[in-house]
């Protein structure tokens, strides 16, 4: 058998596209035109006088035959003699009834519907409401004035469509050439600089398709001419806050009035320029914005000024410009494999922003299953596609100023002879981490398959969190591990080929096993000679209301267990009594729930010789323990304060040092036995240790002789008195001896004289070294003699 021959290479591929080419010449279209389901023409919202007939169009292009219907609030709406659809796809309302309470209205939302074989399109919804005309609400009233002052006139009525307003002086229309007469569109008549030709009678006229109304009248009279007095800048009326759609125009009004005159100015309260196109000022201060846009919304700022000063006054109202939704990017048609994943992506703004709602073939659809919406709505995903999503999509942006929509198609494309859908799926729990898979080979085109490939996925998630594994094309059945216990899963199948594959089989669910407890923990505590008790821990899988414990003993010479004991679920301790002291026990703990028993503990414990070393080694006392434990706390807390003490001792044994000394030059001087000496010649020692210097020394007796060490050594002489230790004062100049040493005394700091001083600096020097002492001044030398 020959091989099949390439499509480009067979004539009838060649005879199909011959007649494509054909049939666009034919229509008069170039090769790149769109044979996409769209609407050309789509219905706008209209405001129709009753009793007239009004036409909603509607026009839709794609692949013919194309179906055209209309609904009415949501609902298809019946041809009859009040609804007429022309050839065109348009509606026609012959006779447009109002909606008067107590019978049928052909006011509401219009929307036409166009359908071919490739889907279904839904226009934009177009609001219809009968032309209205109230009565006015707010009636001008009279008004004084002084010449060159101000006066203002307004009324305010409701209609549909907005009612014109004009005004009329003694029934005549007053002319608006004149730049004195200012008239806002609404229904604010303004005249400044008042004379007295000004005074009558003035009327408000509104008028719109439904009716014309007029106002009553109110009466302006102009009074002579106005004091020339100073007057504060004062704002009569400021602006409002306005709520409009783009494109319209804002009317900020402002009247001002002061001697003199106030100049009257505009600006934002962002502080941002409110520029010059579109801008204009209306009479002596009105702001007008032509065709206003989003960026025009703000707080806007009237200020009076008073010429020549920084006196003013202000007054501010808020402008809020809506924008319809209007689409920044749109759906685009795509043609994808079956069971790959499509995405639609659109992405609208306006003011306020729009909520983004999907359509399929005109219904909503919403999140669910193997649909997904994303990023508020703007993403739509479809995974696992197949022929039953081959449809049309829409996305529809609506806001409080208005409504749009656009549309995109989905094909599915699908391979000839691919396999169908695997059968038979089976899904059973093996454990609790596990569930075995089994289906049967599709009937149709099997010989092309290479394998198969199961989805797998919690079914309480998202079809994007599912995965695959793969199978051979020869197994027919999969083992499917490392699941979570007690979770409900969802699994189907495909076949692949070379081509492509398969649709997905039909899903299946299976639920894993519980999970039993694990082992306690346990440890064992012997009591007595006849006693133990039992510790361990909860398990994570046991839960109190189906679940507990079971307990087994026996001595380990004996074949037959004591038990199951069964315990609570709460319970992490028990008692056994009334053991044998000779013999070696085993234990056994397991818990279970309501998915079983699980694995048990298995413990051994010998009472042999207990009864013995409880005499020699009584119980332990846990008050002793207690106390012993707060011991030790004491004692690290008493090792801390030594520590602490003994480094300010070191501080304080180097800060003091040099008292030290002193006091070690005291204690020599107390041993050694001082010599028989006049008086006269002591006091001249002790003022020559004392630092005294030689014109001090001179007015006492004279002599300029310097203290060497024979001096010394005859005031202190080497040997102590009877019965003390002699010593001898070492005063080697190599070795500083006690200036350099430091000794620690009990004698208490007052005890020490001036003469103690005198000792250790005349030690110091004998020694070649200078003596470190803070300099004082010396005390005045008094003759005792």
């Amino acid at each position: 058998m020959a091989p099949p021959r390439p499509a480009l290479l067979r004539p009838r591929f060649w005879l199909l596209l011959l007649r494509l080419l054909l049939l666009q010449l034919v229509l008069g279209s170039d090769p790149g035109h769109s044979t996409e389901l769209a609407f050309t023409v789509e219905p706008s919202d209209e405001i129709v006088v009753p009793e007239q007939s009004v036409v909603l169009g509607c026009r839709a292009e794609g692949t013919p035959p194309i179906r055209v219907i209309w609904r009415k609030n949501g609902v298809e709406l019946p041809e009859s003699t009040h609804a007429l659809v022309l050839a065109n796809g348009s509606l026609l309302l012959p006779n447009f009834r109002p909606d008067r309470g107590n019978g049928p209205s052909d006011e509401g939302d219009y929307d036409c519907v166009a359908q071919n074989r490739f889907g279904l399109v839904v226009s934009r919804k177009a609001r219809i409401q009968a032309a209205t005309m109230s009565d006015f609400h707010v009636h001008p009233q009279a008004t004084v004035g002084e010449e060159g002052g101000v006066a203002r006139f307004q009324c305010q009525i409701h209609g549909l469509p907005k009612p014109l307003i004009l005004w009329e002086k003694n029934h005549i229309p007053i002319d608006t050439r004149n730049d004195r007469y200012t008239l806002l569109p609404k229904g604010v008549l303004q005249i400044t600089g008042l004379r007295a030709e000004d005074s009558g009678i003035f009327h408000c006229v509104a008028s719109n398709i439904a009716s014309v109304r007029v106002s009553q009248g109110a009466s302006l009279t102009v009074s002579g001419s106005g004091s020339s007095a100073y007057k504060e800048p004062t704002i009569l009326v400021g602006p409002e806050n306005l709520t409009l759609t783009v494109h319209q125009t804002a009317v900020l009004e402002c009247v001002a009035t002061g001697n003199p005159r106030p100049i009257v100015s505009w600006s934002r309260l962002d502080g941002r320029p409110i520029g010059v196109e579109g801008i204009q000022v209306l009479g002596t201060g009105n702001l007008i914005i032509s065709d206003v846009t989003v960026q025009h919304s703000g707080v806007y700022v009237c200020a009076a000024n008073r010429p020549g000063t920084r006196v003013r006054r202000t007054a501010q109202g808020r402008l809020v410009v809506q924008a319809p939704a209007e689409f920044i990017q749109h759906p685009q048609s795509i043609s994808r494999p079956a069971g790959t994943t499509a995405m639609f992506t659109c992405q609208a703004q306006g003011e306020p922003p729009p909520h983004v709602t999907w359509l399929k073939n005109g219904q909503v659809l919403g999140p669910g299953g193997h649909v997904r919406l994303r990023n508020n709505n703007s993403t739509l995903t479809i995974s696992g596609i197949g022929p039953e999503d081959e449809a049309i999509y829409q996305c529809v942006a609506e806001n409080s100023a208005g409504s749009s929509q656009a549309s995109a198609r989905l094909t599915v494309l699908w391979a000839e002879g691919l396999p169908g859908p695997p059968r038979d799926v089976r899904a059973v729990s093996v454990s609790a981490t596990s569930v075995r898979v089994s289906w049967s080979e599709p009937l149709l085109n099997t010989k092309e398959i290479i394998g198969y490939v199961l989805h797998i996925r919690k079914a309480a998630d998202p079809p994007e969190l599912e995965y695959q594994e793969a199978v051979s094309k020869s197994t027919f059945q999969q083992l499917v591990s490392d699941l979570e216990p007690s979770t409900s899963y969802s699994f189907y199948i495909k076949a692949y080929t070379p081509r492509g594959a398969s649709l997905a089989s039909v899903p299946t669910l299976a639920s894993t096993l519980g999970e039993v407890p694990a082992p306690p923990p346990l440890s064992i505590r012997v009591l007595s000679s006849s006693s133990v008790q039992l510790l361990w821990e909860l398990p994570p899988k046991l839960t109190q209301r189906d679940g507990g414990f079971k307990l087994f003993y026996r001595p380990a010479s004996q074949g037959l267990f004591t038990g199951p004991i069964v315990l609570p679920g709460i319970l992490t301790a028990y008692n056994i009594t009334q053991l044998d002291p000779t013999e070696v026990y085993e234990v056994k703990l397991l818990a279970y729930n309501q998915h079983g028993d699980g694995n048990a503990t298995v413990r051994f414990v010998s009472l042999r010789g207990t009864s013995e070393r409880t005499a020699l080694s009584p119980p332990c006392d846990c008050r002793k323990d207690e106390t012993s434990n707060k011991t030790s706390a004491t004692g690290i807390i008493i090792s801390i304060h030594i520590g602490v003490t003994c480094i300010i001792f070191c501080v304080l044994f180097l800060m003091f040092g040099y008292r030290g000394r002193l006091l070690q030059c005291k204690d020599v001087e107390d041993q050694l036995s001082p010599p028989q000496v006049p008086r006269s010649q002591r006091d001249l020692g002790i003022l020559a240790l004392n630092g005294m210097g030689q014109g001090d020394r001179g007015r006492l007796d004279g002599d300029e002789k310097r203290l060497d060490l024979n001096e010394l050594e005859q005031l202190f002489p080497l040997s102590l008195g009877s019965g003390q230790q002699g010593s001898r004062l070492m005063l080697d100049p190599g070795s500083p001896g006690p200036c350099d040493e430091t000794q620690l005394s009990t004698l208490p700091p007052d005890e020490l004289s001036i003469l103690e001083e005198q000792i250790t600096e005349m030690s110091c020097l004998a020694a070649g070294i200078p003596p470190q002492r803070e300099e004082v001044p010396s005390p005045s030398p008094t003759n005792e003699g």
